[in-house]
């Protein structure tokens, strides 16, 4: 266990919400966008209707109205995106965040204290469109969340330190079109290090590198505790 991993487990260890809290947890349920998911054979997840197609079949079968999950998942999702394929032995479609599926305009609340280090809008295909990067400390530990496939209106208002308190509102879900062509949902993500990067972080990886990455950017359920 990482010494950022240990700090994470010794935060209180109920659940925390991200989402606004007219989705009570109850409503929740895991989702599976893995390569060795058979369902998905039957959908084209590579575009935002298809991949909204599938997502509502599981919320349906689950009586349920927010669907999360993907850490470290092994996804099809990114295999017409040009970026994430560039060159045959450095394949990215390793998920290094945590996904929470729900309406175009959820809010998005603060699961812990923290200030703005950066925000952007990352618009190249398979990016995240606008992104806030939170910085935190806790017990002298310093690491940061991102949040990406916000909406534009999330990131026009913000500045560099600005403070959010613990449940207080950072923004909102973008629609396909904002969030560079994804159906509806947050990706969160802890990082440790940013490696220098301002408003973006990768949040998936090959397999090459996905130990190094599997470490720096550690599961966000350790602090959310979603479904734990």
């Amino acid at each position: 266990m990482t010494d950022l991993e240990k700090i994470l487990v010794t935060i209180p260890k109920k659940p925390i919400p991200i989402i606004d809290s007219k989705f009570s947890l109850d409503v929740y349920t895991p989702l599976d966008l893995s390569v060795s998911n058979t369902s998905l054979e039957h959908h084209n997840i590579t575009t935002p209707a298809g991949c909204q197609e599938y997502i509502d079949t599981v919320l349906a079968a689950s009586k349920a109205k927010v669907a999360y999950g993907g850490y470290l998942e092994q996804r099809n999702l990114y295999s017409n995106t040009p970026s994430f394929n560039s060159a045959s032995d450095f394949v990215r479609n390793i998920h290094l965040g945590l996904d929470v599926w729900a309406p175009i305009g959820t809010l998005i609340v603060t699961p812990i204290d923290g200030k703005v280090h950066s925000f952007k809008n990352n618009t190249t295909p398979g990016d995240y469109g606008p992104t806030i990067i939170l910085e935190h400390s806790v017990n002298n530990e310093v690491f940061y969340t991102l949040y990406g496939h916000l909406s534009i209106s999330s990131i026009e208002e913000l500045y560099t330190g600005k403070e959010f308190k613990q449940g207080e509102i950072l923004a909102e879900m973008g629609a396909p079109e904002i969030n560079v062509n994804y159906a509806p949902h947050l990706h969160f993500q802890i990082i440790k290090d940013l490696q220098g990067n301002f408003g973006d972080y990768p949040g998936v990886s090959s397999k090459a590198d996905v130990e190094y990455y599997s470490k720096n950017c550690p599961n966000p359920n350790l602090l959310l505790s979603i479904g734990v």
